[in-house]
């Protein structure tokens, strides 16, 4: 009897209507139970964000996860804000470069690649696996170039094969298009050798608001040759202020265009 009674009532746990009641005040979805997970979709969280981050060298003076504590941060925030979204987790690995012989920043210790057609392979299990779990927008955010067109080519595909379903896949360029964030710093009095175009101000700024404890301050290379720093641009130049700027533009863009996609399909 005892050991009916135990059953019974975990039958009714895992049965029971959705409700939010007792779950983790949380949107990434590697900090859910599977229960919990199904529940939220059934309350209307019908939204994923995969997020695709990169393991790179980002000069001496910044951690080579720098893409993954960014795009992490800010997927939770733009779920936070689309109010009906949950947040897979990061991918850490992307096209960085060939490996034999090494190209682009697989020149440099520590970087790991992924040849483009595998990336596109592994996004695309993803959003399969959100489909197969409910979600109905699955949206795809990199926070590297050498993440846009794979994401945005397994979008066009998926589309095409899912038109009738019901289910969307929405590539979202506007998170990672950095132009406006460059031009903000450029009306500041920087200068673009200073911005430059990697582990500059821009990157190293969005880091130091994420997770300062991440920066070496005492290794923040000036210039110098970016094939032996790995930087272009002047990292000294950077700060929290312009880090949770350039955030938020980029956290508003793609809320924006998120927003106006799932609209339009609605249509």
């Amino acid at each position: 009897m005892k050991r009916f009674m135990i059953l019974a009532c975990l039958w009714l746990c895992l049965s029971s209507p959705a409700s939010s009641a007792g779950v983790p005040d949380t949107v990434f979805i590697e900090e859910l139970t599977w229960t919990e997970v199904r529940d939220l979709i059934k309350l209307g969280k019908t939204t994923i964000i995969f997020p695709a981050g990169g393991t790179e060298q980002n000069g001496p003076h910044m951690v080579l996860g720098k893409h993954n504590f960014i795009v992490k941060h800010a997927a939770g925030k733009i779920a936070r804000r689309l109010g009906n979204a949950l947040v897979a987790p990061v991918l850490a690995y992307v096209p960085e470069g060939s490996v034999e012989p090494p190209t682009g920043h697989m020149q440099y210790p520590g970087t790991i690649t992924l040849p483009n057609e595998f990336f596109m392979k592994v996004a695309e299990y993803a959003a399969r696996s959100f489909k197969a779990s409910g979600f109905r927008d699955i949206v795809l955010i990199g926070d590297s170039g050498g993440n846009q067109k794979g994401l945005q080519a397994v979008a066009g595909m998926l589309n095409r094969e899912w038109a009738k379903s019901g289910v969307r896949v929405h590539y979202v360029p506007d998170y990672y298009r950095g132009d406006s964030f460059d031009a903000w710093l450029k009306r500041q009095g920087e200068s673009p050798r200073d911005i430059g175009t990697h582990a500059g101000i821009a990157d190293t700024s969005q880091l130091m608001a994420v997770a300062p404890n991440l920066i070496r301050t005492d290794k923040l290379a000036f210039h110098g040759e970016p094939k032996v720093t790995g930087v272009s641009g002047n990292p000294t130049r950077a700060s929290v202020a312009y880090g949770r700027k350039g955030l938020g533009m980029k956290i508003e863009a793609a809320v924006a265009q998120i927003q106006k996609r799932i609209a339009a399909r609605g249509r």
